[in-house]
């Protein structure tokens, strides 16, 4: 046997060495070395089961505990000898243990395999993550909230088919982002979920020839349930699919809240001001002063949508059980959370310093004719047909346009050129900052509707 393949762990059957490409192809411990907490925190409790089982004597067990704690704090520090031949984590973890302790070390594997093993890592790896990523979420909801309720009085024009439609509350807007980002939360708990199962104690994926206790591993190891069929635990990752879902679509949410964070910075708009912390000169126009990080934040989402393609593909054709094929579903994994996570941060800070220009959204308000729609429903309330009251608008409007005047400049004897059921309370109908108390609708953008969903959505989030 050559010495290349009698020094791993599986390479008792082998004549000849792996080829170069092979080893290169095989090795993840460049990527999946993120999973020695899990791989460790794994190992410790199966290493405890075996002791329960007899298997390991109390003596083994020990020194199994005490080898993993020592390589656990070098790999944290930096010391760690990580060795590409040796593949993974799981096969640098065990080969070191064993240089360690000897005999004790070459016993730990003892009924498992790395296809559990490695499913137990990542599900572990996903709900540990998720707690971090989760509480980055919840303060960008609560920062929305804070920013909503500082700024409840301040009025802007609102958007359809990025043309002013009617005036809304700058609070109302922002919390149309809080509730999006509440259902992503909601989804990141959801693919936590589906990961709180246990797949270790399976074996390869028939199961072991040991009468083993996966309750033990299940309650030591913090999982809800375990998974009943071996082929299913070593070959599903719907979790992962689950949480890569999640990543695309909260990419989607803070993508475009971005794009009008980059509209509204623009000198065009001028509705904020973006602080010098994440915006970025130029290296020719002095005047500059761009809009960076929300610019990133938005190109990423490419990325997040990408991952869960990735592995999307990469599950569509495998048979049961585990194939190689699946050591794929890890860089994608852990780029969506690097990202996410970086992500969060960039808008938490983004909002966190954002000036908000009170006047200029207010103005913005009163050059339109966003309370057009108004008009129509005044006119309705004085019994005229609301397509009938939708054509007389339109007139107005257009007349506007074509004399270069606004709501504001006509007077009671002009309206009455287009109806005369106008009365001198019309003007009141027209004004902006009365359009938005006239919304009585639950959810609307009246100002007791928004006070109302935010005392909502701050009992959901942090109840």
């Amino acid at each position: 046997m050559s010495d290349k393949n009698s020094k791993k762990l599986w390479g008792g059957r082998f004549k000849s060495g792996s080829s170069d490409v092979t080893e290169r192809l095989s090795q993840s411990i460049a990527f999946d070395s993120k999973l020695y907490r899990q791989d460790i925190r794994g190992s410790k409790v199966h290493a405890g089961m075996l002791n329960k089982m007899g298997i390991l004597s109390d003596g083994e067990y020990s020194d199994i505990v005490k080898g993993l704690d020592g390589i656990e704090k070098e790999i944290e520090s930096g010391s760690f000898d990580f060795q590409t031949s040796r593949e993974d984590i799981h096969m640098n973890i065990e080969a070191t243990l064993t240089e360690r302790i000897g005999d004790a070390g070459k016993r730990l594997h003892t009924g498992r395999s790395r296809n559990d093993q490695v499913a137990t890592d990542v599900r572990l790896y996903v709900k540990d993550e998720s707690v971090k990523i989760g509480a980055l979420l919840k303060d960008l909801i609560n920062l929305l909230i804070d920013i909503s309720e500082k700024n409840i009085d301040i009025i802007l024009p609102g958007y359809t088919h990025m043309q002013v439609a009617q005036p809304v509350r700058f609070s109302h807007h922002m919390m149309a982002y809080a509730w999006k980002f509440s259902r992503d939360l909601r989804r990141l708990r959801s693919s936590a979920d589906a990961a709180d199962f246990l797949p270790l104690g399976c074996g390869a994926l028939a199961g072991v020839n040991y009468k083993n206790d996966r309750e033990y591993l299940r309650e030591n190891l913090g999982f809800s349930d375990i998974i009943m069929n071996s082929m299913d635990a070593v070959s599903d990752r719907d979790f992962v699919l689950d949480f890569l879902y999640f990543s695309a679509v909260i990419g989607t949410h803070m993508s475009r809240f971005c794009e009008e964070l980059i509209l509204w910075s623009t000198s065009e708009f001028n509705f904020i001001r973006l602080s010098d912390s994440v915006t970025t000169g130029s290296s020719i126009m002095p005047q500059k002063k761009n809009p960076d990080v929300a610019e990133l934040i938005r190109g990423k989402t490419g990325r997040l949508y990408g991952n869960l393609f990735t592995l999307l593909t990469i599950l569509k054709g495998l048979p049961m059980t585990y194939n190689r094929d699946l050591q794929e579903d890890k860089e994608p994994l852990f780029d969506s959370i690097e990202t996410v996570g970086l992500c969060l941060e960039g808008m938490i800070e983004m909002l966190s310093g954002m000036e908000i220009k009170k006047d200029v959204m207010k103005s913005a308000v009163y050059r339109n004719f966003s309370t057009a729609t108004d008009l129509a429903d005044y006119l309705v309330k004085k019994n005229v047909p609301f397509r009938e009251s939708h054509e007389i608008s339109g007139s107005i409007v257009k007349f506007c346009e074509e004399e270069n005047r606004d709501f504001f400049t006509l007077t009671l004897e002009d309206l009455k050129r287009f109806s005369s059921v106008f009365e001198s309370d019309i003007t009141a109908i027209l004004d902006p900052a009365c359009s938005t108390e006239r919304k009585e609708s639950a959810g609307s953008t009246s100002q007791s509707q928004v006070l109302e969903q935010i005392d909502i959505l701050k009992k959901r989030i942090n109840d």
